[in-house]
C-alpha cells in the first residue's frame, strides 16, 4: 500500500508540532498546527479514529467517509487527519484559539500519548 501521510509530528518541551505535506494542506483546508504543551490535557490514543471523525458533525476539507480526514469542523474547533486502520493521537487544547481538539493518525500514537501524559502540567506532579 502506497504511503499517502508524510505528516510529520515533533513533541519537544514547549510545544506539539503537527506538520502537514503540501496535499494535505490544499486539499484539507488546514496549516500547520502548534500546541503549547501547557495547553494540552485529556490525552489519549482512539483505535478507530475514522468513526470519531464522521461522528464529529460538518466538516470542510478532504473527506473519503470511512478512509480517510484531513479537515476541521465548521466551527474550526476541532482538526483530523485520520486514517482508516491508523490509530490516533487524540487532545484537548485550552489557548486562546478557536481550535479544542486534535486528532491524528499515526503508528505511533501510544508512544506519543505516553510521552504527552508523563510531563503533563495537569497531571498534577
Amino acid at each position: 500500500m502506497a504511503s499517502v501521510s508524510p505528516v510529520r509530528i515533533e513533541v519537544n518541551e514547549q510545544a506539539v508540532e503537527i506538520r502537514l505535506s503540501p496535499w494535505q494542506k490544499v486539499l484539507g483546508l488546514l496549516g500547520n498546527i502548534t500546541v503549547p504543551r501547557s495547553e494540552i490535557s485529556d490525552v489519549h490514543v482512539i483505535e478507530e479514529p475514522v468513526g470519531e471523525a464522521l461522528a464529529a458533525g460538518m466538516k470542510a476539507g478532504l473527506r473519503i467517509p470511512g478512509v480517510i480526514y484531513v479537515a476541521r469542523t465548521i466551527n474550526l474547533d476541532q482538526a483530523f487527519i485520520v486514517r482508516r486502520k491508523v490509530p490516533a493521537l487524540s487532545f484537548a487544547v485550552s489557548g486562546e484559539g478557536r481550535l479544542r481538539r486534535v486528532l491524528i493518525s499515526t503508528p505511533q500514537a501510544r508512544e506519543l500519548a505516553e510521552q504527552l501524559q508523563s510531563a503533563s502540567p495537569s497531571s498534577g506532579s
